[in-house]
């Protein structure tokens, strides 16, 4: 055989075992038998042998993992991997659609989606060839699952020759078909195994096995739907579609163009039904704008695109008989009433306990009797809820249920700010839950991120009375020698919590901050409050009128950080952890700045502009001092407008008297 007829066969072959362990894996519907598959895989391992100059990353023989991961490596995404806003009915898709409409006005089309149950993964390409495969994690970063993501056989590890760009990012979903999901659980029955409760449960705990080689064994497959490149190549998401498809990935090919809602609702419909028939998986429908120009525009809240949103079928509803009403304190002191419900199957899951959310919901909306038979559902396809009782089934004696008056934990008497709809434990410093939820959220991977340090073993120091505070989590090497009598904690594990507390100290600001558990202080908001205020003192001492003009930082939020920092005991806790060597300043990078040109001066880029990307224009004007804002109000300096910018911004703009210049007035403000 000649190297030419060697190359041609390795890549038939390649292709044929290819789609052969795709119909065997995935869809469980084998077109081959086991014993001519083997022989053709033998045929191209001897090829590949012969001529290795031939063989490929991807091929066949060498999708079969055996590498150990001991832990996932944390991976900060280049492009955040934010999460779709949820709409559950027709009104509340038309409100989008108005929006996108009021924002951009009526030339656009949308691009609407299947919107798959599974996984999502961000994939880095470098010269045709997989570097990365990253889990979403919380937005920002993710888990390295490289050696696994390289056994799926549907994503490719080398890409033919293309137009591609030497580096970019891809998104998409991984999952598993429901054929193979009943095969490999039905397997697990057989070996007396735990069984999975759902094809995605299956395949997020697959992912995240240490093993490649038993991850190889569990067929998961993986649609792609949208691309990221530093230039843009496309003007539409449905052209980058259309290429990804070319270069060799896997898309849904139920994906459509519509240029009206109406299409969009008809899209929604026909699914809606057709679900059922498909192979795997799908809770809704995406819709997102299809112009990458009018996306821009659009913009970004802080957890989702503007331009996107993703529509919910209606979730499956079951009936269960009310056992009980029991009551959870969190960690802000928020007391929240469940449901303890007649265990029942409910969208592949058992179902024991439901949310109730608040008073309102317990008393006024549902007027929940003791022994109720209820409608559950889980709201977006996760969290159960009652929608509704059956008062054909209540019983004529049945008392109303009564929310309690009482923290169910301290027995402190529950309070109700004006204009909020949950009752609050005040007893913060003395309520157990409120104290080990506090410090359970400090140490989180969010916050803190202290490894070795768990939420049971806050829960036992806080019990044993080693830690009552979050600053006493820095006092515990103090008692190493009374922790190792306490029979739970080894040399090793007291070593390895120790280790992890002390680096800690060497988290940012914004974390620390997030991690006091300051009312209505997310992560976001916390990265917004370090950027602005630059340290804690700054933060403890502003004023409400100081508070709100930082970005994104409303009234409620303001008066949330003050009464924190009012209270005494904080601001002790907040010297201990200075004096433990705690970050509450923000290390700012150094810029060395083009000029100051531009110092004091805000500024807001809308539009599409011809000879700069909005990145290189925002660069150019933090280059010179220059500040980027979020938002249109009077203390907006300038807009600077390009084509097709929204109406909304410009008419605003226009009534608040605001500058609005060309990319090119800007670049004369520099000369």
């Amino acid at each position: 055989m000649s190297p030419a007829e060697a190359k041609n066969r390795i890549e038939s072959l390649s292709a044929e075992l290819k789609q052969h362990n795709y119909n065997y894996y995935v869809l469980a519907m084998p077109t081959i038998a086991d014993y001519d598959f083997d022989k053709k895989l033998e045929e191209l391992g001897a090829l590949e042998k012969e001529y290795p100059e031939f063989a490929d990353p991807d091929s066949p023989t060498q999708m079969v993992g055996g590498d150990l991961t001991k832990d996932f490596v944390t991976v900060k995404h280049r492009w955040p991997m934010l999460s779709l806003g949820n709409t559950y009915n027709e009104q509340e898709l038309l409100d989008f659609d108005q929006r996108i409409r009021k924002a951009i006005g009526d030339n656009f089309e949308y691009v609407c989606e299947l919107k798959f149950d599974g996984l999502s993964i961000s994939l880095t390409y470098e010269n045709g060839l997989l570097l990365r495969a990253v889990t979403r994690g919380d937005g920002i970063q993710g888990d390295d699952v490289t050696t696994n993501v390289r056994t799926i056989n549907t994503i490719p590890k080398r890409l033919r020759p293309g137009n591609y760009p030497d580096e970019f990012e891809i998104r998409g979903e991984v999952f598993m078909h429901l054929k193979a999901f009943e095969r490999l659980n039905n397997e697990r029955i057989e070996n007396g195994e735990v069984t999975y409760a759902n094809p995605r449960n299956f395949a997020s705990g697959t992912l995240k096995m240490q093993d490649s080689a038993e991850v190889a064994r569990r067929p998961l497959d993986c649609f792609l739907y949208f691309l990221y490149t530093e230039k843009l190549l496309f003007k539409t998401h449905w052209e980058s579609l259309q290429a990804i498809k070319e270069w060799g990935f896997h898309t849904n090919e139920h994906s459509r163009l519509c240029t009206t809602i109406d299409d969009v609702f008809k899209f929604i419909a026909h699914w809606d039904k057709k679900r059922f028939e498909l192979g795997y998986d799908t809770d809704g429908i995406v819709i997102k704008v299809n112009s990458y120009a009018q996306q821009q525009e659009l913009g970004f809240t802080a957890k989702s695109p503007r331009w996107a949103i993703a529509y919910k079928f209606k979730a499956e509803q079951v009936e269960t008989e009310l056992l009980e009403v029991s009551y959870q304190v969190g960690r802000t002191g928020a007391v929240t009433p469940v449901a303890n419900l007649k265990p029942v199957l409910l969208a592949g899951t058992t179902v024991k306990r439901a949310t109730l959310h608040n008073a309102d919901e317990v008393e006024k909306r549902l007027k929940l009797h003791e022994g109720d038979w209820v409608y559950v559902e889980k709201g977006g396809e996760i969290i159960p809820k009652i929608i509704s009782v059956n008062l054909e089934k209540r019983k004529a004696d049945a008392k109303p249920i009564v929310y309690r008056t009482t923290c169910p934990a301290c027995g402190t008497t529950l309070e109700r700010k004006e204009g909020e709809a949950a009752f609050y434990c005040p007893n913060d410093e003395g309520c157990p839950p409120q104290i080990v939820g506090k410090m359970q959220h400090f140490i989180g991977r969010k916050a803190m991120n202290i490894d070795g340090l768990g939420d049971e073993t806050i829960e036992t120091l806080y019990q044993k009375k080693f830690i009552s505070h979050i600053s006493d989590i820095y006092d515990l090497h103090k008692h190493s020698d009374e922790l190792k009598q306490l029979g739970r904690f080894g040399e090793k594990s007291i070593n390895n919590m120790l280790d992890g507390i002390e680096k800690s100290k060497q988290m940012p600001f914004e974390k620390v901050l997030f991690g006091l558990g300051i009312r209505y202080v997310g992560e976001t908001v916390a990265r917004k409050l370090a950027a602005y205020f630059k340290n804690i003192d700054r933060l403890a001492a502003a004023s409400l009128e100081e508070l709100v003009l930082a970005d994104e930082i409303g009234e409620r939020i303001a008066l949330s950080i003050i009464d924190w920092f009012k209270d005494e005991t904080h601001r002790q806790e907040i010297e201990k952890l200075k004096s433990q060597g705690l970050q509450f300043v923000t290390i700012e990078k150094e810029v060395n700045l083009a000029s100051e040109k531009l110092s004091g001066q805000t500024f807001i880029i809308s539009g599409v502009f011809e000879k700069f990307s909005r990145d290189e224009l925002k660069d150019i004007i933090e280059q010179n001092g220059g500040k980027m804002v979020s938002s249109i109000s009077a203390k907006l300096n300038y807009l600077v407008a390009g084509d097709n910018m929204g109406p909304a911004k410009l008419e605003k703009a226009q009534k608040l008297n605001i500058s609005i210049i060309s990319d090119e007035e800007l670049l004369k403000m520099l000369t």
